[in-house]
């Protein structure tokens, strides 16, 4: 198709072919129109609608994301995707306000026009511009209102789905602790065994119901919580609902049983108490009936006032003492486990008891308040010549036998009259003796009481101590009261105090109730547990660092505040103090018991009882000095069980050593400490501490000590009867022990020489057993059946007193001595010789040692058994006979042949010339050591002679038989 072309030259020319109304301003027309506003607006439109198509898109994808989320389980993410959506929907909003604000501004910009002109026409586009942009504005807003409906909605499910979380998390966390509570008080099911006990269990039920009230308060406020998110109509009702009925069923189950336990333990508190009252009038009986004095009840008026008294106290008896038993048992049958029913059963046996001695007393007493009304007998009155004349005729004695006859009857009276005031006297007697008995038997019982009394009080105390500080400082509630110094120090503190409650609780508490119907016997109870008593020494042994700890942290809040939860007085120290009191406080008690029963059952066994545990004391006070030693290098307990310790003044005196200082040490003592073990004897110098309490216990330096195989001792020092010598490797080194008293020297000089004797009994049965394995091979040669023993009879001579001078040969010598033995008969010679050991001063006799083991295990001297071997003389002695064998100290002389009147022929080894000595010289078999070591009884004096022993425990055992042929 062709269409024409106008060339136009000017716009005049242009309004020839088109009206100027379609045509815009530039070209001269009335045309309203700006094509480049034209493109800037629908550039804008175009853009708004693609906004807000994304926008739609955008909340579309948001809304599915939310609705296909999983509601989480805990709380922690509850928040975590609530937070999370929270966030995402504010980002979604800024968006979709982003395009709405788009929008109305393009908008304002179409209708920029017709607000500047009112006149102004609107041509088509304008108005379809328009009407595209308030589409697009009234679909961005129906977009954000199901948007924000859909928001809140689930903005609320989260929001509930939170609090459903924290619900369930808070009734978890308090279900499980009414359940542990609920534990705690159905496991509390002791009623106490004592008035005090059953105050304290009271005490600590108050005080777990306060701390279990903040849990009982959460947990119903938890179950409020709970029926709030009903009513608000929360989306999980049927799980919200049945936890807040447990929750409900646990606090109430927890006050109900909290509330019964309350009224078992009152129940107890009146039993106990009622108890406790009628032990204490049963206790005041007791004492009552013991301290009214037997001899002023003899008389009328003393046994009507005793009478009074006892009837006033018998109408106390009505509120105090336990009426009928069947009532007690089905009035607390609830509480009234086995040991309880036992302890009512004590109680009602004692108060029976209690009021049975109340009758007997009563029943003597009415004997002896009963008036005694004499009758008055007629008496027919004597002739006056019958009492004048001296010589009656044999009519006046007729006379007098018919009055004799007529008076008969009435003079039998005042006869019967005496016999019947002489039989009284003698149930008086009777009386008062079987009384004494019974005031015996009454302090006794007082005795007991007061031990068992103090037992539960001790047993009680411990163990406030042991819960209410000890266990406390495991807790971890008080861990925040507890100072850096007494962390992990509750062993250091508290010592084995709770292996000593537990034996006193479990064992000796009942032992001691099973002897309150027989207090005599309750020794027994010490004696059968004296093994456990050993735990008191580990206990005190402890006590100086639980002190020292102590001081350092006694202001420590972590006390204060036990202190004041236990409502004490005395803080704890005096507490730690308990057990040492307690077992002091047992000899006292064992001591009362025993003046009481001295001709009872157990006496025997209190006497036993109370030596062992003055015994233990004395080991506890050992073993606080033992602890204190300080530099020894080795271990004390290698050397066996500590018998003494004490203060002595040292001299030394050795042999090896400068003259001067050997001098010098004889005129200077040293003050030393010495412990006597059983395989050594140390010398400590004590040093004296300062401070307080257990700190200002001495130490003692350790200087050396001696080994008990190479001691020997000489008992008595001339000069002064407080000393005594200990003497080391055959007087090489010797120690001159001056003791306090004299009395202490002897317990010391007593003690060693158990030990030694013990350490020689031991060799001697080594080597007896030695003799016997080899008798079998080796026999001994046969005696000479010539032997001048052949048909004598011995004479037994006992050492009566083995602590008197040593026996000299004069008393043994007799005037004809037996003839001495054939040579080449007796016993050979050994194959072995020995040197004699040096002997200065001759300050040993092997008196005690003879009389100590041998003598006694023969009956004595004479009744020694004849034993070969080789003896050293100690003491030197005159010549006194021809056949007397002539001794000086230090000569070794071997056994021959033994005679009769205690002698033995024996033969010097040094000068080869035989003799008599007396029997009772010596001792036991020579070793193959050189070394002089005994025991000795007695000062040295000239003039005596005995044998001792040569040998040392340590270096060497008696010879054996086998090696005696010759």
């Amino acid at each position: 198709m062709k269409v024409p072309v106008m060339m136009l030259g000017s716009v005049p020319e242009l309004h020839g072919y088109i009206d100027k109304s379609q045509l815009t301003e530039d070209l001269g027309g009335t045309l309203d129109y700006c094509h480049s506003k034209w493109l800037c607006h629908r550039t804008a439109i175009e853009s708004f609608a693609l906004m807000v198509k994304q926008t739609a898109q955008m909340l579309q994808t948001f809304g599915t994301e939310l609705a296909e989320t999983e509601l989480p389980n805990d709380v922690q993410s509850t928040s975590l995707v609530l937070s999370v959506h929270t966030e995402k929907k504010a980002k979604a909003k800024d968006d979709l306000q982003l395009a709405l604000k788009e929008g109305n501004s393009i908008l304002e910009s179409l209708r920029e026009p017709l607000a500047e002109s009112t006149s102004h026409s609107v041509n088509q586009d304008q108005l379809d511009n328009q009407a595209t942009v308030q589409r697009l504005l009234a679909q961005l807003n129906e977009t954000e209102a199901a948007f924000d409906e859909f928001w809140a909605k689930h903005q609320q499910k989260l929001e509930q789905c939170l609090q459903l979380r924290h619900f369930e998390q808070g009734f978890r966390e308090v279900k499980t602790t009414l359940d542990s509570m609920s534990q705690k008080i159905a496991a509390f099911t002791d009623v106490g065994n004592s008035l005090a006990h059953v105050q304290h269990l009271l005490k600590d039920l108050t005080s777990f119901e306060e701390k279990s009230s903040v849990a009982v308060d959460r947990a119903r406020a938890l179950s409020l919580e709970g029926q709030q998110l009903i009513e608000n109509k929360h989306y999980a009702v049927d799980s919200i609902h049945p936890k807040c009925e447990e929750l409900q069923h646990l606090c109430d189950h927890f006050a109900s049983e909290i509330t019964r336990r309350r009224a078992l333990l009152s129940k107890s508190l009146e039993l106990h108490s009622l108890l406790e009252m009628s032990m204490k009038w049963c206790d005041e009986g007791i004492f009552l009936l013991a301290s009214q004095p037997v001899d002023k009840c003899q008389s009328q008026d003393g046994a009507e006032a005793a009478l009074q008294e006892i009837e006033k106290f018998l109408e106390t008896g009505a509120e105090n003492k336990i009426q009928e038993l069947n009532k007690i048992y089905k009035e607390y049958e609830c509480i009234l486990n086995q040991d309880l029913l036992e302890h009512v059963q004590k109680v009602f046996q004692k108060q029976e008891s209690t009021e049975e001695m109340f009758h007997r007393r009563q029943a003597s007493l009415k004997k002896l308040a009963a008036k005694q009304t004499r009758p008055v007998q007629p008496v027919a009155p004597r002739p006056e010549a019958l009492t004048k004349s001296p010589s009656p005729s044999p009519g006046s004695w007729r006379s007098s036998e018919n009055s004799s006859s007529e008076g008969s009857v009435p003079r039998r009276g005042p006869y019967r009259r005496a016999k019947s005031e002489m039989s009284e006297t003698r149930q008086g007697r009777s009386s008062s003796t079987g009384d004494e008995e019974e005031n015996l038997a009454i302090l006794r019982r007082h005795v007991m009481n007061e031990l068992l009394d103090t037992e539960r009080a001790y047993v009680e105390e411990l163990l406030c101590v042991l819960e209410g500080y000890a266990a406390e400082m495991d807790n971890p509630l008080m861990a925040h009261l507890i100072s850096t110094g007494l962390q992990n120090k509750k062993s250091i503190l508290f010592g084995n105090m709770e292996e000593i409650y537990h034996f006193h609780n479990r064992i000796f508490l009942r032992e001691l109730e099973s002897c309150i119907d027989c207090p005599e016997l309750v020794g027994r109870c010490f004696l059968e547990r004296m093994e456990e008593f050993q735990i008191y020494e580990k206990y005190c042994q402890n006590k100086p660092r639980s002190e020292s700890l102590w001081r350092q942290c006694s202001d420590c809040p972590f006390f204060q505040e036990c202190q004041k939860k236990l409502d004490h007085k005395l803080s704890l120290d005096s507490y730690l103090l308990k057990p040492v009191q307690r077992i002091t406080k047992y000899q006292l008690l064992l001591k009362e018991m025993l003046k009481y029963s001295k001709n009872c059952e157990g006496a025997e066994d209190l006497q036993e009882a109370l030596s062992s545990i003055l015994g233990i004391l004395k080991a506890v006070n050992d073993s606080m000095h033992l602890i204190a030693i300080t530099g020894y290098d080795g271990n004390l307990s290698d050397l066996g069980k500590l018998l003494m310790q004490g203060s002595f003044s040292v001299w030394t005196d050795h042999k090896k050593g400068h003259t001067k200082v050997k001098e010098l040490a004889r005129f200077k003592p040293m003050q030393r400490h010495l412990f006597l073990h059983e395989k050594a004897v140390l010398f400590c110098k004590k040093r004296e501490e300062n401070g307080e309490g257990y700190e200002k216990a001495p130490s003692y330096s350790y200087k050396q000590s001696l080994n008990m195989t190479a001691v020997g001792i000489t008992e008595n020092v001339k000069g002064d009867a407080k000393k005594f010598e200990i003497w080391y490797n055959a007087r090489e080194e010797v120690y001159i022990i001056q003791a306090p008293t004299p009395e202490i020297k002897a317990a010391w000089v007593n003690e060693i020489r158990k030990v030694l004797t013990s350490q020689l009994q031991a060799c001697r049965e080594a080597s007896q057993h030695r003799a016997l394995e080899q008798s079998h091979s080796l026999p001994l040669p046969a005696q000479s059946s010539t032997s001048p023993t052949k048909g004598s009879t011995r004479n037994v001579k006992k050492l009566e007193d083995r602590k008197t001078d040593p026996l000299s040969l004069e008393g043994y010598v007799s005037s004809s001595l037996p003839k001495p033995p054939e040579k080449g008969k007796g016993w050979s010679k050994t194959s072995h010789s020995l040197e004699a050991p040096e002997e200065d001063g001759g300050w040993s006799s092997a008196e005690e040692l003879i009389n100590s083991s041998d003598a006694e295990e023969d009956g004595g001297v004479g009744s020694k058994k004849l034993a070969p071997g080789k003896y050293t003389v100690v003491m030197g002695d005159e010549k006194e006979g021809p056949d007397t064998l002539a001794m000086r100290s230090g000569d070794m002389v071997e056994v021959v042949e033994e005679g009769a009147e205690g002698l033995w022929y024996v033969r010097d080894l040094t000068s080869s010339k035989e003799g008599w000595v007396p029997a009772s010289s010596l001792s036991t078999l020579l070793g193959k050591s050189s070394s002089a070591q005994c025991l000795s009884s007695s000062d040295s004096s000239p003039g005596s002679a005995v044998l001792s022993n040569s040998s040392s425990c340590s270096e060497g055992c008696p010879t054996p038989f086998s090696e005696l042929q010759g």
